[in-house]
Order: C-alpha cells, then structure tokens, then sequence
C-alpha cells in the first residue's frame, strides 16, 4: 500500500506539488479568519436560572423559590452539579452538566421542567428564566459613561434606550448589564395620613393608579366601502396625567391621586451602582455569545461606539471606551506567540541551511512544515476549534516532528542520490527516490502511530482539564499525520522534482564528516568506560526523578493580562451609598498607583443581572499599564486594600477569576465547603475553617463566602389580633408589599420610552425603620389599625444570602495562596483542618478549586496514560521483535524524562499544566527516536545483509546522527522563543511546557545517540532475513 502511494505521487508530481500548493494557499486564508482567543472554551455546559422576588427576605426565597425549583430540576439527565444561593429578592440557580451534554439540549431541558412552576410560587415572584448564553469568559467589554451635566437619571436613559440597543445589534453579543444611574420611574407617593383621613385603602389608589395608565385596543368600523380602524387614545402621558386621575369623590367633588400622593418622576429602587475613574456614572457590562470570536465581537463593538460618539459628545457625555477590553491580552497573547513561532522557523532554516549545505534539499525539508500545521489548521476551524494557546501550541511542538519526516525523507533520498551517483551503473533518479522513500516508511509509519498513541489519552481526558489539554492534543496529531501524508507524497514528489535532475555531489558534504567523525570518536570513548557512563547516567537519572514529588506547581499560572479583579466586602447591611463613599476613596487611592491606567467599580447588582450581590459587595476592575510590572503593581493594589479597614478583599486576574469560578463556582484558588442542616453551626465551623486558613502559611485573601449575619427587621402577624380587628393576613401582607416594595401598576411612554409607574408609601414615611410599627393598616370594613397592633415588630440578625450546592446547605471559606504552590498549601490546610476543626453532627468538609482540578487532572491523565502506555507497549513488541530490543527502548523513556524533570526544577516551572504537557510530548519525542533507530538497526541486518557487531551498531548510529542532531535541534530552536516568551502574554502555559521539552530533548538525544547504541550493541538482537 505504502509502495502504491508514494510510487503515485512520484508518477504525478506535478499534481502533487499543485495540490500541496493550493491546500497551502486555502490555509493561508483559513488561518487569517480563524476564530482567536487565548484559551479554548473551559466551562462546562451549565444553564443558570434567575427569579426574581420582590421584596422576599433570603430565607423566604430559600424556601419558597429556590427549593421547588432545585427539586424540579432534581432529575435532570446528565446533571453533574447543582448550586444555588438565595439573597433578598433574588434566586440563583445554576445546573452544571457532564461534558458530553449538548447545552442547547440541556438548555431546553431545564426549560422544561421549569415550564409549571411558575404557578406554584408565591405571588409577586416572577417567573423563572434563563439566564443568556454567553462564552465562557462572559466579559468581551466594560465601558463607562459620566457627565457633569446631564443627570444620573437623564444618563441612565441613554445606556438603557440608546447605547444598550445599539449594542446588542453588534452579533456575537449575548447581554448588556447596566450599572448605576437611575431608572426613571413615576412614582405615585402614598401619604398614610391623607387616604386615611379620606376614608381610602391602598388599594383604591393602586386601583385608580392602574385605570390611568390601562391601554385598550377599540377595534374598527366597517361602512359600505372601507373599514376604518379605532385607536383609543391613552389615558395618561405623563406624571401630571396620572396624578390627574379620579380616586374618589369627596363631598361631591373629584378627589384626585394628587389629592392624596404625590405624584413625581423618580427613581426606582437601586439594585447597584457603578463609579468610573472614582466618579459616578453608569456601566455597560457585555458579555459575548457562546461561540462567539472575541477579537471580532469587540471590533463590531467598537465600530458602533464610534458611531454614537458624535451623540455622546452633542449629549456632553464622556465615555470611557476600554475599561476592561480582553480582546487586547488575546491580540498581544497571540502576538506573542506567532513572533515567538516565526523566531523559531527562521532558526529551524539557518539549521537545515547548516547541515544539508543544499538550498533545494532545505527548501524540500522546510515545505514539510507550513504544508503541515496549514492542513492541521484547516481542520481545527472546520471542527470549530480556535486558534488559541492550546492548539498553537499543539502546533508548535510538532514542529519537530514533522520536520523529522521531512528531514528522515530527503536525508535518505539525498544519501542514497549520491550514492547511486558514485555506482557503476546507477539506476533512474525515480527508481532511487522510491527505494530510498520506501526505505524509511514503515519506521516513519510505526513511529507515528506510537506517538499518537502517546497523546491519544488527552484527547479522552475530561472535566477542565480535558477543555485545555484536548485542544493541544487534536491539532498535535492533526499536524502529525498531516505530516505523515505530506512525507509519503509531497516529499518524495518534490526531491524528484528539484533533486532528480541535479542529484547533490558525490561526497559528503564538510560538515557531516566532521560531525560524523567526531561523533564516532565520542562513541568508541563512550564504549571504552561502558560502565562508569551507564552508571553515571543511571544515577543521574534517578536523582532527577527523585525531584518529581517535590516540584510542586499551579494547575494554571496567573496570566499577563495587565489587568486585576477586585473583589470587596464590607458588612453585610452596608448601603449603596455608603460602599459609594468608599469606593470613591478606594478608586482615587488605586489611580495614584504607579502603573493603574483606570479604575472601574460595580457596586451590588445589575437590575437583572445574575449576581447575588448585597450593596456591601462590590467588584473593581483595575486596567494595568501594559509595558509595567505587574507583580510590583499588584504588591500596591493589596496595600492599598489592606490599609483599608473593615473591608475584606480579594485580588485576581480576569482569567483566573473566571476558570476558578468554572471550577468550583467561586473565584478564589482554595474552596472549603462545610456542608450541613444548620446554619448557626454551619457558621461556627466556618470561623474556625477560617482560622486555620489564615494560620497556614502561604494563605492570602481569605474570606467567608456567607459573611457576618445583617440587620433585618422582622414582622411576625399575631393571628389572634388580626382576627380580632377583621383582617385577612393577606391584607396585611398586600398592604405592607405596597408601602415598602411598591407595585408596577403600568406605564407611561414617553416617546417610544415606557416607563414604569408605581405606587408606593412617601419616602419620609418608608425610610425611617421607627415608623414601620406605626403604619395604619386598613381593613375591609375601613378600621385603620398601626401595624404594631397586628403583628410584633423588631430588629433582629439575619442572613444576607443563604447557598446551597447538591441540595444541601453550605457555607463556605476561600483564600488564594502566595509563596508557596497551591499544591502543598492543600495538603497542609487538609491536614490542619482535621486536626482542629470539630464539626457539628451531619455536617462535612469539601476541598476544591483549583488544587482539587489539578489533582483529577494528574489522576485522569495517569489513568488515561495508563492505556496509552499499554498501547505504546504492544506496538513496540511489534517494533521490537523480542523482548531483549522491548526492554531497551522501553528502558530508555525515564532516562530521558530526566533531563525535562531537572529542567522544570531548575526554572522552578513546576508540574503545570503546560509542563505535563511537555513531559507528554517529551515522551514521545523520546519513543519516536528510539523506534527509528532500532528499525534502522533491523534494516542493516535484515535488507543489507550486515552481521550485529559493534561497528554495525556505530554505523546504524552514525547514520541517524544528522536526522536526530537536526530534528533536535530544529525542534530546540523552534521552542526556545517560546520557553523564553514565558512571562508574556501568551507564554504563560506554552512556555513552561517548551521548557520542559527543551530540558528533555538535550538528556533525549545524548541517550539516543550513545547510550542507546552502548546498550543495543551489548543486549540487542536482529534476526537476519531468511534465507530466499
């Protein structure tokens, strides 16, 4: 078969090299509109349900929201997690799936099972609904908008019903959240004093309230020849109009809801608020759709903000336009990366140049590598990978591989072209190229296969570790057989094409004699003292592998993103303007920082948005000057943060802010979660957890994710007294939702504005906790009675969000960790806390985060890898064919491993996820060598008839010295400016994972070439071919 296709090729070179052309061509193009993005899309498919609930207390929305739903959703097919918090008003559900789930599938799902339960709520909650489907690192832009003229009101107005449509016509987004301003409501103000000396309930002026702004449709006339449509004019326009509205009749006149409210635009109650550069102002948070390109979606987006900057500047509005952008760490990420890979070509060409002395030899060798990764790109894209640090670097470590073939080919077409030059009678240049590509092949072919074997199980791996590693794995193999291909057709088309007519010179050229003969000077050195170099790389090798336990490491490094996540708290019970009054000194403390460009802050909530946020939470954005030092910056971030008291802080990146969320559904690196029934000991083990935390060394950031109880007053109905005065408890409970929570009665539209009108109780009168007793209820029988008579009214603590995760409740303790890996932070923390934490009866600790992924990543990639190595065993059996050729190639692996082990601990990279990554391609960087130097041993027994002696043994080897000298060196140079691009952009994984490789190639390549042949010459054996 092999024959068939390479002789094929040979015959229609010029078909081949047109294809191979156009196929170069078409991934130029593919390339240059890939999908880009610095990570691939890492969180699991999960559906996030959010319902709202006006005015209900966090434990009321536990039990009447988010209980009936969590138990709807139980049964789900596929459901792997389930998480939830409750705080007032607001229910959070989010439902995270296997991996192999379809979203779009589970989505519909969940809708579903959520279709009846909406009936089956308390009145007043809304239905739930799904949250928008947005990619995994949901942000694509922050901007800001702020004013010294317009009003918050008048602001707000224009980010919800100008800029916000404008922006979500942009494709690829998936949500606009809107922080601060005001939304502009018209309020009608109940006075308790005046409906009451006027013989009213509340619930006549809602009545009357809802008559002024109810809308009908009046139908049509038909006469004999037309029909005439009726539009029945609206009965209020405006606040005036409203309060125009008749409420009653008093002593024969009209009594009107001016008469007994006061009627006004104002605004509504704030969920949040937002300061930009330390100023109030309104921000437009947008999150990018699933799928969705994120350099394409912010360059859309930037398109429309250029076109609303002329409104902007006529409505004296300054808009602050990049206050997170993440499309600029994935365009410098990328940036660096393609400079990085470009460095590495242009030396893998100084290397060919070097040590094959013949331009069209290294043009042939060369044409192997952008034919190669361009093939493996078009089918990334066609399966809707992007191009990010993963499958770039995927791309980059086979490099050498594919070099490898190229060069495995052309050297031995080339010797044996020179070869057939020098013969007495020399054969066709077509006959030579197929023999000498013939040759190579089925080594070339099982050597492929043993290294796809090796990255096979990546592709197997789930959970977070799989979204990264899968990538890497898919377009390393792609490349590789891709390879394959272009080695068993192009290569050998173009070597006939461009060496057949001008074969090279008869003699070696320069400078692989000299190396030739300095390596088998080095080799019969290396044979005299066999034993004290074996023991010498023996021991060597086993005190590198006895570093491994102690290397340590991150799952994932902190990325260069110049760019930190502020996360803030303050006591729970804290008001909007009170944490505004403190963000305004935090944001002006953070831009006197050296290196802070700007600031942003979000104070509680969007009006529906997803998170569940009290006003005592806010998160800031701090944008970092991109040619600063980050690690400095943030140093002065956290004093800043720590000089501030009674607020707890945390500093992030953007990046791990969102995987550590993905993971574990909080942000920080180390999550212990107390799982229990009781609160109140759920608490106290919690302070405890928390005490041992900040006793660990290397604890920074620790935090309670359910904070200290709030103030919350509490009305508890007395039913003997409501009763007694001729109420329902409903009565109560409606009047009391009214005066405080208001209701949505219609609205109002001003121009193609709607705007909502409610009624509400006066301000002065809801706003002093004292008078809350004091409000007169009315009954049905019109007995005005002061609530305090009803029910018992007091302060009393309660808690400000309630979490639940697998149905059961939970409190939770988080901390991020620095000076030490987070590896061994864990194992300490895990041991402290069972030492002196007693928990109450039923309840449990849960360890998680980013400690937890990496460890299911060590054990699903030893598990995977386990099969693998089974495979890679029962291949080179086949390779091998006996046990004493098995052992040896077998024995060769860890001895080559070594040399990454040291490497990583001498760069203090530690077990990464970009070094276990190395360590894989090491592997079979090492597994491909060793295969086509003992098949190339066979060949010289079996077809060229030799006998196994130690100078066929120094002749095999001297035969591989230039391809595996070239391949590791092509592969060394290619991957240099990456391991030195690991404090960049882009660098941050790939980097450690080319360190490894390159610490491996240097230990892999001197046991190939001389401990390899020492061992083989002693304990090989070829069988030679049977006799014909």
């Amino acid at each position: 078969m092999l024959q068939t296709i390479v002789a094929r090729a040979l015959a229609h070179r010029r078909v081949v090299i047109a294809l191979a052309t156009a196929i170069a061509l078409y991934g130029v193009w593919t390339a240059r509109h890939a999908k880009l993005d610095v990570l691939p899309d890492f969180a699991p498919p999960q559906v996030e349900i959010q319902t709202e609930a006006p005015g209900f207390a966090p434990d009321q929305v536990e039990l009447l929201v988010t209980l009936p739903i969590e138990t709807a959703l139980g049964g789900v097919t596929g459901l792997q997690a389930l998480r939830s918090e409750s705080i007032q008003g607001l229910s959070v559900i989010t439902a995270v799936f296997r991996d192999d789930v379809d979203l779009f599938k589970a989505r519909q799902v969940v809708a579903e099972n959520l279709a009846d339960i909406g009936p089956r709520l308390p009145a007043g909650v809304q239905p739930p609904r799904l949250s928008p489907l947005t990619s995994a690192t949901m942000d694509v832009l922050k901007i800001g908008l702020t004013s010294r003229t317009r009003s918050p009101m008048d602001l707000r107005t224009l980010a919800d019903w100008t800029i916000r449509p404008r922006l979500l016509m942009v494709p690829g987004v998936a949500r606009v959240n809107v922080f601060g301003g005001e939304v502009r409501q018209v309020q009608v103000q109940v006075s308790a004093a005046a409906i009451h000396a006027h013989g009213l309930a509340l619930a006549d002026v809602v009545a009357a309230a809802r008559a002024a702004t109810t809308m009908r449709g009046a139908g049509f006339v038909d006469t004999a020849a037309q029909r005439i449509v009726l539009e029945a004019a609206r009965n209020a326009r405006n606040s005036g109009d409203v309060g125009a509205t008749v409420v009653a009749s008093s002593a024969g006149a009209p009594l009107r809801l001016a008469d007994v409210a006061t009627v006004t635009e104002a605004p509504a109650p704030q969920f949040g608020d937002a300061l930009i550069q330390g100023e109030p102002g309104v921000l437009l948070s947008l999150s990018a759709a699933y799928g969705a390109n994120t350099v394409e979606v912010t360059r859309g987006l930037e398109d429309a903000l250029d076109e609303l900057r002329p409104l902007l500047a006529r409505e004296d509005v300054t808009l602050a336009p990049a206050l997170h952008r993440p499309a600029s760490f994935v365009e410098a990420a990328i940036a660096n990366l393609r400079g990085a890979l470009l460095l590495g070509t242009l030396l893998v060409v100084l290397v060919l140049l070097a040590f094959l002395q013949n331009v069209r030899a290294a043009v042939i060798s060369l044409t192997a590598i952008p034919l190669s990764l361009l093939a493996a790109v078009i089918v990334l894209t066609r399966c809707g990978v992007t191009l990010n640090t993963m499958s770039l670097g995927g791309l980059a470590i086979a490099i050498g591989e594919v070099v490898d073939d190229a060069i495995i080919d052309v050297d031995n077409i080339v010797r044996r072209l020179r070869a057939n030059r020098g013969a007495p009678r020399p054969r066709s240049a077509f006959a030579v190229a197929l023999a000498a590509s013939l040759e190579v092949r089925r080594a070339v072919v099982f050597a492929t296969l043993a290294v796809a074997l090796v990255f096979l199980p990546l592709l197997a791996l789930g959970g977070l570790q799989g979204k990264f590693f899968a990538p890497l794995a898919l377009s390393y193999l792609l490349a590789v057989i891709a390879s394959l291909v272009v080695a068993l057709t192009v290569t050998p088309a173009l070597a006939l094409t461009l060496l057949g007519a001008a074969p090279p010179r008869a003699e070696t050229p320069r400078m692989q004699a000299a190396v030739g003969a300095a390596y088998a000077r080095v080799v019969r050195w290396v044979w005299r003292r066999e034993r004290l170099v074996l023991g010498v790389v023996a021991g060597g090798a086993v005190a590198a592998l006895t570093l491994v336990p102690f290397l340590g490491g991150e799952f994932l490094p902190d990325f260069q993103e110049h760019h930190l996540v502020l996360q803030v708290a303050t006591a729970p019970g804290t008001s909007i303007a009170a944490m505004r009054r403190i963000g305004g000194g935090l944001s002006r403390a953070l831009l006197d920082l050296p290196g802070v460009r700007t600031v942003e802050q979000q104070i509680g909530r969007a009006e529906q948005g997803e998170d569940t946020w009290g006003p005592n939470r806010s998160e800031l954005h701090v944008e970092l000057a991109p040619d600063g030092d980050d690690a400095a910056t943030t140093a002065r971030v956290r004093a800043v943060l720590a000089a501030m008291p009674g607020v707890e802080s945390e500093v992030l990146t953007f990046l791990g802010d969102r995987i550590s969320e993905s993971i574990s559904g909080e942000t920080a690196a180390v999550v212990v979660n107390v799982f229990g029934d009781d609160l109140d000991a759920l608490d106290t083990a919690a302070h405890a957890v928390a005490g041992v935390l900040e006793a660990t060394p290397g604890a920074v950031d620790v935090r309670l994710g359910t904070p200290a109880l709030a103030s919350q007053q509490t009305i508890a109905l007395r039913a003997d007294a409501v009763a007694r005065y001729g109420f329902r408890p409903a009565d109560v409970l409606d009047q009391l939702q009214i005066s405080f929570a208001g209701v949505t009665v219609g609205q109002v539209y001003r121009g193609e504005q709607p705007v909502d009108v409610v009624v509400v109780l006066a301000p002065e009168e809801r706003d002093d906790p004292e008078r809350v007793g004091g409000l007169l209820m009315q009954s049905a029988a019109g007995l005005a009675v002061p609530l305090r008579q009803l029910a018992d009214v007091r302060v009393a603590n309660a808690r400000d969000v309630i979490r639940h995760e697998g149905g059961r409740r939970r409190q939770t303790v988080t901390c991020n960790v620095g000076g030490r890996d987070v590896t061994s932070f864990v194992a300490a923390a895990r041991d402290r806390i069972a030492r002196a934490v007693t928990l109450p009866s039923g309840a449990y600790v849960a360890l998680g985060g980013t400690a937890q992924a990496r460890a299911a990543a060590t054990r699903d990639l030893a598990l995977h890898g386990a099969f693998g190595l089974l495979g890679v065993v029962l291949l080179l059996a086949v390779v091998a064919g006996n046990w004493r050729n098995l052992v040896l190639l077998l024995l060769n692996l860890p001895l080559a491993l070594a040399g990454g082990v040291v490497a990583a601990a001498i760069t203090a990279t530690g077990l990464s996820l970009g070094a276990l990554v190395g360590f894989v391609t090491l592997f079979g960087i090492t597994l491909r060598n060793g295969i086509m130097m003992m098949a190339h041993y066979q060949q010289l027994v079996r077809e060229e008839g030799l006998p196994w002696t130690a100078e066929t043994a120094l002749r095999g080897a001297g035969d591989r010295l230039i391809p595996i000298v070239m391949t590791a060196l092509v592969t060394g140079l290619g991957l240099l400016p990456v391991a030195l691009a690991s404090g960049r952009a882009g660098g941050e994984i790939d980097g450690p994972m080319a360190t490894v490789i390159l610490g491996g190639l240097v230990t892999s390549t001197l046991l190939n070439l001389l401990v390899l042949p020492t061992l083989a010459r002693r304990f090989a054996r070829f069988a030679p071919a049977p006799p014909r």
